[in-house]
């Protein structure tokens, strides 16, 4: 039987390199993202690259509840993943003390609380099988306060706090719990910034981490991989 993956917002950046390391190793593919056109595109190169493989794509918001719901009920008519990816996510800049209204709900609906509902909607079914592993896309702003960073900064601590105590929840049921704080990488969110790519890590880099710590024996978790840019933060 094919294993499975689950990305969230995965037609971009790290999230679409995890895809791609998976599908190379004939992963079934269910992903999500706001632009359909995006998630069309995204599935047809997939099959074309991949034609082993299932893929289902489906358009969702996952800052929205009702959404994330309506997601999770569609991947679970098809599968419970054996390898779930929370990397939706958005960043605002601005300082906490005067951003603009709505920016701290919409970074925190995005970032944390899809992680928190999507992971709560497969978690039963893993623990009844005893497998599975979770992954949260968290930041180095999650570990290091920065200026501008706001409550994006929030969400990533946050983030963290949620992931160790899904660690400690999950481990008596063999299910694997591993946080990912990656610094800048290069990804939409940062073009046009005046800096030069090199200074900036890749999306495959994250990708190859998250696809070592996954094929550790049963015996071993990496509870957290922080992966920086080689010159340090940007």
């Amino acid at each position: 039987m094919s294993k499975s993956i689950l990305v969230t917002g995965g037609t971009k950046g790290i999230g679409r390199a995890i895809i791609e390391r998976f599908a190379q190793e004939n992963f079934d593919v269910y992903t999500c993202a706001r632009n359909e056109a995006d998630l069309t595109g995204f599935k047809l190169h997939l099959e074309g690259k991949y034609p082993g493989i299932k893929v289902l794509a489906i358009p969702a918001d996952l800052s929205k509840k009702t959404e994330v719901s309506d997601f999770i009920e569609k991947v679970k008519a098809e599968t419970v993943p054996d390898v779930l990816v929370n990397n939706t996510g958005v960043f605002l800049p601005g300082a906490i003390h005067n951003e603009p209204e709505g920016n701290f709900e919409l970074m925190m609906e995005t970032n944390l609380y899809s992680a928190y509902y999507v992971t709560r909607g497969f978690a039963q079914e893993m623990i009844a099988r005893a497998s599975g592993h979770i992954f949260t896309m968290g930041s180095v702003a999650g570990l290091t306060a920065y200026p501008n960073g706001g409550t994006y900064a929030v969400s990533k601590w946050a983030m963290l706090g949620m992931t160790k105590c899904l660690r400690e929840e999950l481990k008596p049921y063999q299910i694997k719990v591993t946080s990912i704080l990656a610094g800048a990488t290069y990804t939409a969110s940062w073009e046009g910034v005046d800096l030069p790519v090199e200074r900036f890590m890749k999306a495959e880099d994250v990708a190859e981490s998250v696809w070592a710590a996954y094929n550790l024996s049963p015996h071993s978790v990496v509870e957290e991989i922080v992966i920086r840019p080689q010159l340090g933060d940007i």
